[in-house]
């Protein structure tokens, strides 16, 4: 499978909200740095522990592909996207607020698995449309 086909069944799975999908596509060892969330989450369990509680919070996020380019392992997605706050995030109680964000992801992609993933997007922006303090 290559780097690309990969991307697009990621793309795939994140809008069906499907973390069981994700998991064949993230090496167990994989590393998710989302830059404005902070510290890098680190193996496949962990990621997919996350991705489900993002879609428990946010059950009719989507993602929108602007713009995918690969380049022979690598492949950089620009992406836009949002969601309805409709479960706890963050340790916070759902408002029903809806968001839109853009962004762009970097996805290390060896062997039809993603080793590692770097995303880039605006949290201020997106907390503020949540009606979270920034901090």
């Amino acid at each position: 499978m290559t780097a690309k086909v990969v991307m697009l069944a990621w793309v795939d799975a994140f809008n069906r909200r499907d973390a069981d999908a994700l998991i064949p596509l993230y090496h167990p060892e994989a590393t998710n740095h989302q830059v404005a969330a902070g510290e890098p989450v680190v193996g496949r369990d962990a990621i997919i522990r996350d991705s489900r509680g993002f879609f428990a919070a946010f059950p009719d996020s989507y993602t929108t592909v602007e713009a995918m380019h690969q380049d022979g392992e690598w492949v950089m997605l620009e992406w836009s996207g949002g969601a309805t706050w409709l479960g706890e995030f963050a340790g916070r109680q759902p408002n029903g607020k809806t968001f839109t964000l853009r962004g762009c992801g970097f996805f290390h992609i060896v062997d039809g698995q993603i080793r590692f993933q770097r995303g880039y997007w605006d949290r201020a922006g997106w907390f503020l449309q949540l009606g979270i303090t920034v901090e």
